[in-house]
């Protein structure tokens, strides 16, 4: 076993060559502390927690390009924070999407559970679709509409021009309304372009 005396560069060192134990004795450093950070945002524990897990998933995915010189605290307090934008981000879209729906005229009158039920519905549809683009379109489409990047964030993360960016995101606008019932196509959009 691995002591918890060590330095967080030992420990990432050992963790770029897939150590699961420095991995454990990361975890255990920093949960804690991390678990506290978001949930100071959040207020809901169950979520907290489900971000601090991804937060680690993420960490661990990544393990082989992180950069042992840098700030390791502040690479996994970023994460967080991406992490609890974007659970915000998505709370917000089904909560304006769900009042958007029960202001149309065919939901008026319809029970708060059809009305998620259509959204689930929707979604599915939606994720479907996004599943038919290629590997960069829906990349690209992901860190801007359910990460909340900029263009230009999006083009210096993957090392292209803003100008590639923009032409990805309107192909794959066009490419849903083209594939999409006409009667979905002005809901589906909202999910994404409310923002």
């Amino acid at each position: 076993m691995l002591k918890v005396t060590k330095s967080n560069q030992e420990l990432l060192l050992l963790l770029r060559e897939g150590n699961q134990v420095a991995f454990y004795n990361i975890y255990e450093r920093y949960c804690k502390r991390l678990y506290g950070f978001v949930l100071r945002y959040i207020k809901q524990e169950a979520d907290a927690e489900e971000i601090v897990q991804e937060v680690f998933i993420k960490v661990w995915e990544a393990r082989a390009k992180i950069d042992v010189y840098s700030s390791f605290e502040s690479f996994l307090f970023t994460i967080a924070y991406n992490a609890t934008i974007s659970l915000f981000r998505k709370r917000v879209t089904e909560k304006k999407y769900l009042e958007h729906l029960m202001s149309l005229q065919q939901f008026e009158n319809a029970p708060d559970v059809t009305n998620e039920i259509h959204f689930n519905e929707l979604n599915e549809r939606l994720h479907t679709l996004l599943n038919e683009l290629t590997p960069r379109q829906k990349e690209i489409f992901q860190l801007s509409r359910e990460d909340g990047l900029t263009h230009e964030e999006i083009a210096q993360k993957l090392n292209i021009s803003v100008a590639t960016v923009k032409k990805h995101i309107s192909n794959t606008l066009a490419f849903l309304r083209s594939n999409m019932d006409s009667s979905l196509i002005v809901n589906a959009l909202f999910v994404y372009l409310f923002l």
